[in-house]
């Protein structure tokens, strides 16, 4: 099936139902990344800036209630995601299509009851946009010789999940394609690994160019072909395009940083438990794991977002917290002796054979030297909730609870959790955004 014809042809009823039940739980992992990333500084700004140069009334930010344009809205709740790198990703394309996806297809949501779109229709958008999004990346990084940021290639998912909203014809939803791509950004992502900063992985630009593309094709803007989509060399990609769910191939995050990291993370972890390892009694932390989460290197961050990109840092974190939110990795928690002591004795060694199995394997292997002369071995190890060990729909949910309780009350959060949880069932999805657009509230304890 050619893209076109997939984007506009595929229904909930055609779904199997472990495609249906991935959409849900994506757009609820997804939701929660952006209900815990509007604490962070990186969030607070892009929405005063989203608000103030991106007007309109067809749109409105997450947990702020400010009217923006479809395009101000998908920049900004992208962006949010980004914030708290906690959401889910492909190993295949080392990158992220849902940041974008998910606020491309609520951008475009009607903001009034006279046209409503039914739940299932908004989780076929989802569908439809991961699948896309992610065809692309594989082509992108099968054609290009850099590794870009997300935003490149989930352009493309934005582009076609619009494009069905606003109802182009072929044509317009060729050069919709063709514009997403052309504009998407294409950013160097080991930059910001090597010096982290705000800029993350591109998904609020990727949200942005796609939904924009979609409003310049239907305005008969043009740009195709989109060559990641029409060229020979890329043919097989797209040919299971509608029989292969590459949705069902996300891998989720139980941690607020780089997914290179938490291998290495889950070692240690595993360590500390089956040890009853006290942090007193640690001399040493060796961990081998392939060139790329070497590169994670800062020890003493002094933003979220250093703290996120590094390796030795969250992994001490975590064996003094066994958690990574925001608490840990942002103000007094980057400043904490017992975490910054213990990183400190951290050693990366990159591990040629591992770097070899890379993308398609993330793999550490931790060693860590006790004071007593004993050195502890996990084995080769991967992080938790990779698509071939995913998590439970209870774990999911659990993990909501958990992301948004420090922005929204506990009857918010359960109202939400229900209605995407039964999104299906929903006459009119802009429910949804009754309860996801408005204000933050007091948290629950």
């Amino acid at each position: 099936m050619d893209a076109v014809t997939f984007i506009y042809e595929t229904n909930w009823r055609d779904l199997p139902d472990v495609v249906r039940n991935q959409a849900r739980r994506c757009l609820l992992d997804t939701l929660g990344a952006g209900i815990a990333g509007r604490r962070t500084e990186l969030s607070r700004i892009v929405h005063d800036v989203a608000a103030a140069v991106y007007g309109g009334s067809e749109a409105k930010l997450w947990l702020d209630g400010r009217s923006v344009s479809p395009p101000g809205a998908a920049l900004a709740n992208g962006m949010t995601i980004d914030a708290f790198d906690i959401h889910d990703g492909y190993l295949l394309v080392k990158g992220h299509a849902g940041a974008a996806v998910v606020p491309a297809v609520l951008a475009t949501l009607p903001v009034d009851a006279a046209r409503p779109v039914s739940g299932q229709e908004l989780l076929s958008r989802v569908v439809i946009g991961y699948e896309v999004a992610l065809r692309a990346g594989l082509a992108l990084h099968a054609t290009a010789c850099d590794y870009h940021t997300s935003g490149a290639w989930s352009a493309l998912g934005c582009a076609a999940c619009v494009g069905r909203s606003l109802r182009l014809d072929a044509a317009q939803t060729r050069h919709a394609l063709g514009i997403a791509e052309y504009h998407g950004p294409r950013s160097q992502m080991m930059r910001c690994i090597d010096n982290p900063t705000m800029l993350k992985d591109g998904s609020g630009w990727g949200a942005m160019t796609g939904v924009s593309a979609a409003f310049l094709a239907k305005a008969g803007f043009t740009g195709a072909p989109a060559v990641t989509v029409e060229i020979e060399e890329v043919a097989a990609i797209w040919s299971d395009l509608g029989s292969r769910w590459r949705i069902t191939e996300q891998f989720f995050k139980p941690f607020a940083v780089c997914r290179w990291a938490q291998p290495a993370i889950e070692g240690a972890l595993a360590l500390q438990r089956r040890h009853d390892l006290p942090l007193g009694g640690i001399e040493r932390i060796e961990v081998r794991t392939f060139h790329a989460a070497t590169r994670l290197a800062c020890r003493r961050p002094t933003t979220t977002e250093e703290a996120q990109y590094s390796l030795p840092f969250p992994l001490a974190a975590a064996l003094v917290h066994e958690q990574l939110g925001l608490a840990q990795l942002s103000g007094p928690g980057l400043q904490e002796h017992d975490v910054l002591a213990l990183a400190d004795r951290v050693a990366l060694v990159d591990d040629p054979i591992l770097s070899g199995r890379f993308p398609e394997e993330r793999v550490a292997r931790v060693r860590i030297e006790t004071a007593g002369g004993a050195v502890l071995d996990s084995g080769e190890v991967r992080a938790r909730w990779d698509a071939d060990h995913p998590p439970g729909d209870d774990a999911l949910i659990d993990k909501f609870r958990w992301l948004a309780s420090a922005s929204i009350s506990a009857s918010r959060t359960e109202a939400l959790l229900d209605v995407v949880w039964n999104a299906a069932d929903l006459s009119d999805a802009g429910r949804l955004l009754e309860l996801l657009t408005p204000p933050r509230d007091a948290p629950h304890p």
